[in-house]
This record gives C-alpha cells, structure tokens and sequence, in this order.
C-alpha cells in the first residue's frame, strides 16, 4: 500500500489547478479591464478585428463567425469602459463583463414582466441585454468611467 502524499502537496496541488483555471481568464479583456488584452478576446471568440479611433476612445469591432459583432470602447489610458454586441448569436458575455457578469445573472433571476431583455443600472454599471433568436444586442458600460465628452449614447 502506498503511503498518501504529504500534506504540503496535497495543498498545493489544489492551487496549482486553479491557478491553471483562472490564467486563461485574467488575459481577456473585459469591461473594466485594459485594452490590452483584446488580442486575447479576438483569438477566444475566434474573431477578425479592425480598430477605429475616435475623439477621446478607440473602438475595437470584432466579427465574430457567426456574424456576431462585438465591440470593446477603450479610453486614452487604456480601460475597456464599455462593450456592445449584435447579432444572431450572443457573446460569451460571462467574458465581455467580467466581474460584473454576476450582476447581469442576478438581473436574469428577477421577474421582468415576460420579455427577455435584462437591464442593470446602477450609478456604477449599465447593462442592457435583449433579442431574440438571431437577432440579439446589448451593451455595458461604467459611467463613471466614461471619458470627457464622450455619452452612453456612443456605445452601441
């Protein structure tokens, strides 16, 4: 019979696993995140990626395979201050909001009068989520983050 491993490893093993888990994730740019990590996102979503910039942001446009369009809007300094999707199929949004995905979720659990769209808004976050098959948009955004002169109304 062999003897168990010592308990050092037998704790260690554990985070390792983890770590190798969560690596993946902390490379993807996500809603607060920086701009640049959103190479990673165009190789997760398997996507074909142009940049346009406008005054005070730059707009990075993903296509995705399924026609899907994602867009990441970065400030000066480099923060994803906020994303939008449209197309027939959703993004993976658990990656496109990040840490604030779990908010969206939570909206998801609350009765909202028999429509699909989901809406957040707190002084914090914005989330507007909607569609129907084949046809889904939506956007987030940090108000706070938004830079000088630029509205909510531009992401879209």
């Amino acid at each position: 019979m062999k003897n168990p491993a010592p308990a050092g490893r037998r704790r260690v093993l554990p985070l390792l696993l983890a770590l190798l888990v969560l690596a993946p994730l902390s490379s993807r740019a996500s809603l607060g995140g920086t701009s640049d990590t959103v190479q990673a996102d165009q190789a997760s979503m398997r996507a074909t990626r142009r940049v346009a910039n406008r005054t005070g942001y730059a707009v990075h446009e993903m296509v995705l395979a399924s026609g899907t369009v994602v867009r990441e809007f970065a400030s000066p300094s480099g923060v994803v201050f906020g994303v939008a999707w449209q197309g027939p199929v959703k993004p993976d949004l658990s990656q496109l909001l990040g840490v604030h995905f779990d908010r969206l979720a939570a909206a998801g659990q609350r009765p909202h009068g028999g429509h699909r769209a989901l809406r957040v808004q707190e002084p914090d976050l914005v989330i507007e989520s909607g569609g129907r098959m084949r046809a889904f948009s939506g956007r987030a955004y940090l108000p706070d983050q938004l830079p000088a002169g630029v509205t909510a109304g531009e992401i879209q």
